[in-house]
């Protein structure tokens, strides 16, 4: 008897969306009256201390962080489904784009009353951090890509300059590193929620230290002076 698995034969599918699981990370920016805006989304990677951001050109965030080029990257928990998900089919645009409108989308001022979430001072930039967030991190634009031929999307390069983490996610210890076995961010695939579960297999990677993806943009944010020592 043979021990192989059963290989799966592929089929072509041509699928409208291909969001096969990213974390949630919500975006908080500066509107014109200074007043914070909140936005979830799940287009986002990281690579060292920056990030690539995908965001609507006519989203009000998008709006904002061209403007103002800051943001917090706040990660949720999968324990904050719930908040996350009363952001869902709310804009801080007015008018609400029609796309957005077709869609169900309706106009929300106030983004952290509405999700019962907490803002709190940043120290580099002028959008609040998120209390509840195991996770928020502040950045800067660095640099505004168009993709597609009809500039209806944008891909933001961030570069972080603070990142801030509740103490239960923080490997006992250190102050560099996050315990993956206590961090559980909220993961969105095709639309629906998702936490994270087990390890399942060991990783070869995580024999290579972190230190030794350390990157100049980490010494570079130790040189930002906070916002409060610049007054």
């Amino acid at each position: 008897m043979s021990n192989m698995t059963t290989v799966g034969e592929h089929v072509r599918i041509e699928p409208n969306i291909l969001y096969f699981g990213t974390p949630v990370v919500l975006i908080s920016t500066a509107n014109e009256d200074g007043s914070p805006n909140l936005a979830p989304m799940s287009s986002a990677f990281w690579l060292g201390w920056r990030a690539l951001l995908g965001l609507g050109a006519r989203a009000r965030t998008a709006q904002n962080l061209v403007r103002t080029r800051e943001c917090v990257l706040n990660l949720p928990s999968d324990a904050l489904a719930p908040a996350v998900d009363r952001l869902a089919l709310t804009t801080g645009a007015d008018p609400v784009p029609e796309r957005k409108r077709e869609r169900g989308y309706r106009h929300v001022a106030d983004k952290f009353r509405r999700a019962g979430l907490t803002p709190v001072p940043s120290e580099t930039v002028v959008p609040p951090r998120v209390a509840e967030c195991p996770v928020a991190m502040e950045a800067v634009v660095e640099a505004v890509h168009p993709i597609g031929e009809d500039g209806g999307t944008l891909a933001f390069e961030v570069r972080v300059q603070r990142v801030w983490a509740h103490e239960e996610i923080r490997l006992a210890g250190t102050d560099d590193h996050i315990d993956p076995d206590a961090w559980r961010p909220l993961i969105m695939s095709f639309q629906k929620f998702y936490g994270l579960g087990p390890q399942v297999h060991p990783s070869t990677l995580a024999g290579i230290p972190e230190r030794m993806y350390r990157s100049d943009d980490l010494d570079r944010a130790r040189t930002v002076q906070s916002r409060a020592s610049q007054v």
